[in-house]
Parts: C-alpha cells; structure tokens; sequence
C-alpha cells in the first residue's frame, strides 16, 4: 500500500512538472509566432525593405530562406548543449527572419482573411494539442506515419513546382492541414512524457522548453501557411 501510495505521489510530481514545462514551451511558442508577426507587419510597411528582400531577382529571400533552414537544423541538433540565454536568442532570430520572407503575405491576402484564419488555425491547433494531452492512446506510430506523409507533401509540392498543377496544390495543400494536425498532437504527447519521464537540470530542462517551441510553432505556422490557402481572400 506504502509503495502504490508512494508511486502516486511520484506520478502526480512528473506530471506537475510536465504542466510546468509545457506552458513554458506554448510561452516561447508565443514569443516567437508574436516576432514572426510583428516583423512581418513592420517589413511589409517599409518599401525599401520589400525592395531589397523582392525586387532583385529574389536573391536575399532564397538567401534567407537558406539562412532558415540552416538556423532550424542548428537549433534542432544542438540545442541541448547551448547555454539557456543563447537558445532562446537564436530561436527568437529565426522567428524574426521567419517574419521577414513572410511579409508578402500582408500584400497579397487581406488583412481580415488573415485575422480569421489565424484564428481558425489557433482553435485548430488548440484541439490537437489537448488531444495529445489527453489521450491515453500511444501517438508514437501515428507520429511515425505523419512524418512520412510531410516528406510525401514536400516532394510531391516540390515537383508541382515544375508541373504547376493547381489539382496536385489542392490535394497536398488539404493532405498538409491533415498530417499537421496529427503531427500537433504527436508532438504535443512527445513532449509531455519526455517531460515527465527526464529528472534533467534546470538548464537543460529550459533548453528542451526551446527546442519543443521551436517544433510546436513550426507546426501551427505551416497549419496557418496552408489554411491560408484555402480560406484567405486575396486583395
């Protein structure tokens, strides 16, 4: 009775500190979609800004775009042993450059479809996220079967970008909510019992609190980026 009395109170202290380190991790993912935003909105109001990034061949967005993909793969590999402060920097700097190569988006859709979107992707996102708390069912192959279905989206997106097919945009755009959406979930149940289950440092703990930012905000922004597709109202 002492041992089962004792694995309660164990139990309810992981989980304790795995609500601690998730609303940490949905903090940072804040921070970081609210510089994404508020970059974009500055960028796209300064014309010598969209002149140097558009208007030369897109080079310095390609350049930019490169630069992204190199800062997410850094942070992803080695955010465990960066100190907190520097952690947290680089994510914020790569949520920043994120709102500069998205700016168009404000010329291109209104301002209303993408308020409302926004906010049909949050309520989105929301459920999923509160669903891979919730469940009691192991997400671990459905996770598994999400990340195929990504590589499946980005490569059959990238050779639309030679057959310009609008019919294979639409399938992949509605098949990318979908794999989004599981992968919110997915992700979301991951951190929590990697939380629950790692008795870690302080220190590492905050990195990890990045590093689960850092995978929650690139899934709700490429679930707002494709629900954009489909709800936004262009000028």
């Amino acid at each position: 009775m002492g041992e089962l009395s004792g694995y309660k109170r164990s139990y309810a202290k992981s989980d304790i500190l795995a609500q601690s380190f998730m609303s940490k991790v949905y903090l940072w993912m804040a921070f970081g979609l609210c510089a994404t935003g508020a970059v974009s909105y500055f960028a796209v109001r300064s014309a010598p800004l969209l002149n140097v990034l558009f208007g030369r061949g897109f080079a310095p967005f390609f350049v930019l775009v490169v630069i992204e993909l190199g800062m997410v793969m850094y942070l992803a590999s080695r955010v465990m042993t960066l100190n907190p402060a520097t952690a947290k920097l680089l994510f914020f700097l790569y949520a920043a450059l994120n709102g500069l190569t998205l700016a168009p988006i404000f010329l291109v859709y209104t301002r209303e479809s993408l308020a409302s979107t926004f906010f049909v992707s949050a309520a989105m996102f929301g459920v999923m996220a509160m669903y891979g708390t919730r469940t009691k069912r192991d997400l671990t192959e459905a996770g598994d079967f999400f990340r195929m279905g990504l590589i499946g989206v980005i490569i059959a997106s990238l050779v639309n970008m030679f057959l310009k097919s609008e019919m294979i945009m639409w399938v992949t755009t509605y098949i990318g909510v979908f794999v989004f959406l599981g992968l919110t979930a997915y992700d979301t149940q991951k951190l929590r019992s990697m939380a629950r289950e790692n008795s870690v440092s302080d220190d590492v703990m905050e990195n990890f609190s990045v590093l689960g930012a850092l995978t929650l905000y690139l899934d709700f922004l490429n679930l707002f980026l494709l629900m954009l597709r489909i709800m936004g109202k262009r000028r």
